[in-house]
Parts: structure tokens; C-alpha cells; sequence
């Protein structure tokens, strides 16, 4: 996750983006070496589709890592909602407690003036 943490999603998939034309371009320029009137240069072709092979496996690995990274994306993990929600809750039930405390002691009071 550290090379993670150092870049956005949204920049890592600009990055597969990226490889992706890059890919286009090597089958490209595989076409162009086949088509050639010459006739196809073995070690072009053969370096051309190698460099192809490679950045489709990383382009793979990537895609698998964003995936599974959304997949474990949880947008309120860090959120105190919940905790001032149930603190708030608690303020309440103290200050209902502590009215019905005062009122039993006015109650309290009020009868030991009335004997």
C-alpha cells in the first residue's frame, strides 16, 4: 500500500491509460512492420510483441490492484458520525435524569415544608 498511498486511484488508472496507448501504438507499429514492403524485420517484431506482452500483464496487475482496492474502499471508516451521535444521546438522557432528579427533590422538599 505504501506506492499506493503515494498516488490518487484516479492517477493510477490515468497511468494504465497511459499503457494502454502505448500498447496500441506497439500493435501499430507491428502492423506497419508487417505490411512493410521489405517484408516484417524478425527482431522488431519480436521486441515490439515482447514489450507488448509485458505492459499487458502490468496493465492487468494494476487494474487487479484498483479493483481490489475499491473493493476495500470504505468511505466512512474514518467518519465520527456515529460516536457524536451516541454522545449526543447520552447528553440527553443525562439531562432528562437530571430533571427528574430535580423535580423529585422539589417534590421532596415541597413535603417536608407541607409537614
Amino acid at each position: 500500500m505504501d506506492s499506493q498511498g503515494q498516488t490518487t486511484s484516479l492517477q493510477r488508472l490515468q497511468n494504465v491509460e497511459k499503457r494502454i496507448v502505448k500498447v496500441l501504438e506497439l500493435a501499430g507499429g507491428v502492423m506497419d512492420e508487417l505490411a512493410s514492403p521489405l517484408g516484417p524485420r524478425k527482431d522488431v517484431v519480436q521486441n515490439h510483441c515482447l514489450e507488448f506482452m509485458q505492459l499487458i500483464k502490468d496493465i492487468q496487475v494494476a487494474l487487479r490492484d484498483e479493483i481490489k482496492s475499491a473493493c476495500e474502499y470504505r468511505p466512512f471508516e474514518k467518519c465520527d458520525y456515529g460516536s457524536r451521535i451516541a454522545n449526543e444521546i447520552c447528553y440527553k438522557k443525562v439531562e432528562l435524569i437530571m430533571s427528574q432528579l430535580d423535580a423529585m427533590k422539589q417534590t421532596i422538599d415541597d413535603y417536608h415544608t407541607a409537614v
